[in-house]
């Protein structure tokens, strides 16, 4: 393993593409340190002020409603955190630190809608030696998801009563999706070779790598299927993340469970 750093055409994609940032944030309400999200009262605190920026304008029951937002703004955490993280591992073959503790939400608002960005406190920048490649992977995956991810799945699940089943598909849906319909943009046939290779070490590799006793994005993936609603085959959920109880027009997911039974 070696030091290295980003080209600047490197850290353009990560910033404008997967909502890296380097500033801090005006915003200080719905900003918070990660580690802040593994403290219960500092969780629900937050979780509280969340779902009043997520909220729908029909009205539902407070319980379910809660649930939903919070299912909604783990979609936003979980690609903050992994995104950036395995794009640059796999398109740039360089690490980052994700843990829990060197991340900080910042928020930032687009067109009326809340997107923030994630801010790492330390910056050191790592590079595999081609020999101690796959040590290095290994690392880079427990420092996003063992390290960060499963740590505030369970304060969140136990702070809002939410499944952790729940949060873990939300994060495999776009981890497929990364690397199934974005990552190759414009990759040389290098990056491709990772994209592959790492793709299904992902799919595969050991469970303690996410800090579970089961790989979730294993555990989720499944054959993509036509249904009653897509003539276009899809990976239908297992859980529904609850996204038409936050939706104004009762939309569902395109993947949704309940959906696709119908």
């Amino acid at each position: 393993m070696k030091k290295s750093s980003f080209k600047q055409e490197e850290m353009d994609v990560l910033t404008k593409d997967f909502r890296l940032t380097t500033k801090t944030s005006f915003d200080r309400t719905y900003s918070i340190p990660s580690i802040d999200l593994l403290n219960k009262e500092k969780c629900m605190a937050y979780l509280d002020r969340v779902t009043s920026i997520l909220q729908p304008s029909s009205k539902i029951e407070t319980v379910t409603h809660k649930v939903a937002t919070v299912s909604q703004f783990s979609k936003r955490y979980g690609f903050l955190t992994f995104g950036s993280g395995l794009y640059a591992m796999t398109m740039f073959n360089k690490g980052l630190d994700y843990s829990v503790e060197n991340c900080h939400i910042e928020s930032i608002y687009k067109d009326n809608t809340w997107l923030p960005d994630v801010r790492l406190a330390d910056w050191h920048i790592t590079q595999p030696i081609d020999s101690d490649r796959n040590e290095w992977r290994d690392q880079i995956i427990k420092n996003i998801f063992a390290d960060n991810i499963a740590k505030v799945w369970r304060s969140i699940s136990n702070a809002a009563n939410i499944p952790i089943s729940v949060l873990w598909e939300n994060v495999a849906i776009s981890v497929y999706w990364l690397y199934e319909k974005r990552i190759d943009k414009g990759a040389s046939n290098n990056q491709k070779f990772r994209i592959h290779e790492d793709y299904q070490y992902l799919l595969n590799a050991p469970a303690y790598l996410f800090g579970e006793t089961e790989n979730p994005l294993k555990k989720f993936n499944c054959s993509k299927r036509k249904t009653t609603t897509s003539d276009i085959p899809i990976r239908v959920r297992k859980t529904c993340c609850y996204y038409y109880k936050v939706s104004s027009d009762r939309v569902y997911c395109t993947t949704c469970p309940i959906k696709s039974s119908r």
